[in-house]
């Protein structure tokens, strides 16, 4: 072993990574352990250790491990920078094609931040860069939330649903009616839920594992980005994040 290594860090680190590696329903620990050489009795001590930390999600009723949402977070805080760069051509053409604002973010501290944003130079837009918002009363918390498993959309929505505007959604059962909705459609919407007169549509930017690592937006005032567009832009959100993740689109199924 190299100088100045810990073998228990190396150890749960080749852990992570053949979780990392597993099929999506995941693999047992056992199946892991001799992956990674291992004993099983370490590996699961390693494994529920990684679980702890919300590193790895272990199913109770298969004692299968998955990737746990805070090493999607980690990734997605780690890559922000190779992120944008690779998402900002793409919100340029989408803010060119709907003549909105478009934008990236990224999940951070139990709810999203943006990171990158596109506005037509004709239109005085709002600049949301590096807000910090809720996850309830977005479009792009929604798209978020929707391709989560349920219980990690419930660690992330702990405490009472605060209502914004009239529209905002402050039950758990619409909302999750709703997520229901967006996972269906393969878009998020907002009606003026978080501030009265932004409406807008968000697609996530989905991983190889189909989780989400960040969301596209496009949004402007109720005058102009209505109810009736929210087709027209949810099917550019949606292939655009495709685009963004390497993705070819599919669209959602009637």
């Amino acid at each position: 072993m190299a100088e100045g290594r810990v073998q228990s860090v190396d150890r749960a680190v080749a852990l992570l990574e053949a979780v990392a590696a597993g099929p999506r329903e995941g693999l047992p620990a056992a199946t892991l352990a001799t992956a990674c050489g291992l004993n099983r009795a370490t590996a699961w001590r390693l494994l529920a250790t990684l679980e702890a930390h919300g590193l790895v999600d272990r199913d109770p009723v298969a004692n299968r491990y998955t990737v746990g949402f805070a090493a999607t977070r980690l990734a997605a805080s780690a890559g922000v920078g190779g992120l944008v760069r690779r998402a900002h051509p793409v919100l340029v053409r989408v803010s060119e094609r709907t003549g909105e604002t478009a934008d990236l973010a990224v999940a951070q501290r139990l709810g999203l931040t943006y990171v990158d944003e596109v506005a037509p130079p004709s239109v005085l837009a709002a600049n949301w860069l590096g807000r910090h918002v809720p996850l309830h009363a977005t479009s792009s918390g929604k798209a978020l939330l929707a391709w989560l498993p349920e219980d990690e959309a419930d660690l992330l929505l702990e405490g009472p649903l605060v209502r914004y505007t009239d529209t905002t959604v402050t039950t758990r059962r619409a909302l999750r009616a709703e997520l229901a909705e967006t996972r269906r459609r393969g878009y998020g919407v907002c009606v003026g839920e978080l501030e009265s007169r932004l409406y807008g549509v968000s697609a996530p930017v989905l991983d190889a594992a189909q989780r989400p690592v960040a969301v596209l937006s496009v949004w402007g005032p109720s005058d102009r980005v209505t109810a009736d567009r929210f087709p027209e832009l949810g099917a550019v959100a949606t292939a655009a994040a495709a685009e963004i993740a390497g993705t070819p689109y599919v669209a959602a199924s009637a």
